[in-house]
């Protein structure tokens, strides 16, 4: 043997090789070597041509399904924003677009959470990114997103916090645009108002009767005074007719405020002076009456941002049904007495109670307050005073109570939360 020649047959694929002479014996087991290696380099070529096609398998099923997340990803409803454990934007979605006005090839893989978010908003998912989390916990909150532009978007939201071994990889984060289902809303809570002041409207007829036999009386009344130059009735007649102006003009500013959309107008006031304001507007009323009026007004309360007309109608409604309340009250040996109070409530809200110790209401009673066309006083009201003071305070995300004993009086609680020049700058930043 050349061990030349020997090299080269081996690198074109002999088997084995056997020097001269050739005895049976190493024949017989170069033949059984070579039928061995054969046969595992057929066995190899075969896992080889398997191997590549499991290979191509999976890399297409790989492809598919990548395919189909971004397909799912770009067609979902809901914005998607993922970030990477450095915070930069990896998953931005076509609906992410339209809701923060940036276009994906500007935002993904360039800009980061601080880029998109304003900062409150930014810090708020960066802090639920160092809780604990809880696979379970995918729970939907609602709230105002501001976007750089400065738009407004009502929202709803959820996040999930992305971990692996314990270590933060990313976060992704998921908003449903609610600016039509907040509009629908309010269209049918507006629809619904309408219908109720229909209602109420139709129901009016005897209210609206008493008022014009007031007028038509007060007018003949002046009418006699004047033909006998008696100035006596014509004092009486003109008080019987300023009466019923006042009720008709009570009446139609009942039916436009509950009417109408109406939103809350932030200023800061000082809710112990709206309270001497409504005193001093029903005090001598109250006074005819034989009513006390007590002014119980926390004096630490100060300047807050709040609607001072909520605070003020919603009073004057509440005091007014107070002393309708005492006047028709069957036991005349009681001492009448209505309080004002106000005091600060828990999470920045004021609280404001009226409590008098007229004739109160019954269970039945009580519930139906608030329900269109109801009212306790017969022909004598119309039901829209507490209507418009519902609908005042539910504009102002408040909520009124009512606790009430037959025979013994009624106190409302009406809890408005009140902001802070602090809290505005955090509305204002989308929060």
């Amino acid at each position: 043997g050349d061990i030349d020649s020997t090299i080269t047959a081996l690198q074109y694929g002999a088997s084995d090789f056997i020097n001269k002479p050739v005895r049976d014996e190493a024949l017989a087991i170069a033949l059984d070597r070579a039928k061995a290696k054969i046969h595992i380099r057929e066995r190899l070529d075969e896992y080889t041509k398997n191997l590549e096609q499991k290979i191509q398998e999976a890399t297409e099923e790989i492809r598919r399904k990548s395919n189909f997340q971004r397909l799912l990803i770009r067609s979902s409803n809901d914005a998607i924003v993922a970030f990477d454990h450095d915070w930069k934007i990896v998953v931005y979605n076509p609906e992410a677009a339209r809701i923060f006005g940036r276009k994906t090839i500007d935002v993904k893989n360039k800009m980061t959470v601080q880029d998109l978010y304003t900062p409150q908003i930014a810090e708020k998912f960066k802090a639920e990114a160092e809780k604990i989390p809880d696979p379970t916990d995918m729970t939907w909150k609602e709230m105002m997103l501001q976007t750089r532009d400065g738009q407004q978007i009502p929202v709803q939201y959820t996040t999930n916090v992305l971990r692996e071994e314990g270590e933060f990889m990313g976060i992704v984060n998921f908003f449903q645009d609610l600016t039509e289902i907040k509009q629908l809303e309010k269209e049918l809570v507006q629809s619904e108002r309408l219908a109720a002041v229909g209602q109420t409207v139709s129901g009016l007829a005897h209210y609206v009767k008493n008022i014009l036999i007031g007028l038509k009386g007060g007018s003949y009344v002046v009418d006699v005074g004047m033909k006998k130059n008696n100035t006596e009735k014509l004092k009486i007649g003109w008080e019987t007719i300023k009466k019923n102006i006042a009720r008709v003009a009570d009446l139609t500013q009942d039916l436009l405020t509950y009417s109408k959309e109406r939103l809350p107008e932030f200023e800061p006031c000082s809710p112990n002076e709206i309270v001497e304001d409504v005193i001093d507007l029903i005090e001598d009323v109250a006074a005819g009456n034989n009513i006390k009026i007590l002014n119980e007004t926390d004096a630490s309360i100060g300047e807050v941002i709040v609607d001072p007309r909520t605070i003020h109608r919603s009073l004057l409604n509440l005091v007014n049904n107070a002393m309708d309340a005492c006047v028709e009250d069957e036991d005349t040996s009681k001492k009448f007495v209505i309080s004002i109070k106000t005091r600060l409530g828990s999470g920045n809200s004021i609280i404001l109670e009226v409590r008098d110790n007229g004739c109160g209401m019954d269970e039945e009673t009580r519930k139906q307050l608030f329900n269109p066309m109801f009212s306790s006083k017969g022909g004598k009201g119309t039901g829209l005073g507490l209507l418009v003071t519902g609908k005042l305070v539910e504009e102002h995300k408040g909520s009124i109570e009512t606790i009430t004993d037959l025979g013994q009086g009624t106190t409302f609680i009406v809890k408005l939360p009140y902001e802070t020049a602090d809290s505005l700058d955090s509305k204002e930043d989308g929060l």
